[in-house]
């Protein structure tokens, strides 16, 4: 079987027969050594020593006295969210069970970096087996945010996190480096379009997110998008539906959409009060799909047969931040259907 994302972690974590992963102490010293809870060259020594005491045995108690004695009020504040969140994770029967809670009470004052790590591991388990590399590529998107360009009137997504890095190396703050390597008649630079030529290339580089998805030019990097949203809510709630793209909502009776991202939401509440988009605003729409149920009895009675359109939108900076947590709290579930 084919290795993909060893970044995401996974090996660190237990899969459970259940099918979900459970968090293991390996797990919980990843987190401890993230540049987040490194002592700072300016820690006081409780801070230190609690640090320490913890990358030897991650899962010892610790008390609120432990928190208290640290002087720095940032950093009580950090481990005191760290601990909390390492109990949650440990007390769970899955991290599919964390992040569906997550979703749906929302995330409160966790970090957004914990909650994409977490969507990482999910969807590496849900993704296990996978042999299609646009699915994988596709798949990124769930927690890497996306840098969008027209090249010869196709829109392409490229990893924001790499294409920042180019910036920097090039030390060019007058030019966008997307733009410069759009120069090149196949490749950004280092950053191949997936096709069917190169794609296979995918399994030796996926943690290296240096592959640019031709989403509005390729049938199968849509379709590929199409699937994840399939595996992921099939994985996260047990339901199975059946996801396409649509160019336009020609439904004139529709009753439900699920913004993938800010912007999308934005949109998708001005399509629905019947407000006409500015051309500007339009062009911000990187993808719509339609979304079905195979189980229409699990569907909420406002909606019952009717599909879910899905909008994913690009903000004004051209970046595309999917928000996955929305797929589970914006599914229109009967309430029977909702129960963890």
């Amino acid at each position: 079987m084919r290795e993909f994302w060893v970044a995401s972690g996974h090996h660190l974590t237990r899969r459970a027969g259940h099918g979900g992963l459970v968090a293991t102490p390996e797990l919980i010293m990843a987190y401890l050594a993230r540049p987040e809870l490194l002592p700072p060259a300016d820690a006081c020594e409780a801070e230190r020593h609690l640090h320490a005491s913890l990358m030897a045995d991650p899962l010892r108690a610790v008390s609120s006295g432990d928190i208290a004695a640290l002087a720095d009020p940032d950093a009580r504040e950090n481990w005191s969210f760290m601990m909390n969140f390492r109990d949650r994770l440990m007390a769970a029967p899955s991290l599919e069970a964390v992040y569906v809670a997550l979703a749906r009470k929302g995330a409160g004052d966790l970090p957004p970096i914990f909650l994409s790590q977490l969507c990482h591991l999910i969807l590496r388990n849900a993704l296990e087996g996978c042999d299609d590399p646009y699915v994988l590529r596709s798949a990124e998107l769930f927690y890497r945010g996306q840098l969008a360009a027209i090249h010869e009137g196709t829109l392409l997504l490229a990893d924001a996190e790499v294409i920042e890095a180019e910036q920097l190396a090039q030390h060019d703050l007058h030019s966008s480096p997307l733009t410069a390597m759009l120069q090149q008649p196949k490749s950004f630079g280092e950053m191949d379009v997936m096709d069917d030529e190169n794609a296979w290339t995918y399994w030796s580089r996926s943690d290296a997110h240096a592959m640019v998805m031709n989403i509005g030019g390729n049938k199968k990097a849509r379709a590929g998008l199409c699937r994840v949203i399939e595996r992921w809510i099939g994985h996260l709630l047990g339901v199975t539906v059946s996801v396409e793209t649509v160019p336009s909502i020609e439904d004139r009776d529709w009753r439900w959409f699920i913004g993938l991202d800010s912007e999308a939401t934005r949109i998708g509440n001005a399509l629905w009060r019947g407000d006409r988009l500015e051309n500007v605003v339009a062009e911000r729409i990187v993808a719509l799909m339609r979304l079905t149920f195979e189980d229409v009895r699990l569907v909420d009675e406002r909606v019952g047969d009717k599909p879910v359109y899905l909008i994913l939108a690009m903000g004004a900076d051209k970046v595309v931040r999917l928000k996955p947590q929305n797929l589970i709290a914006g599914l229109p579930l009967a309430a029977a259907a909702t129960v963890t």
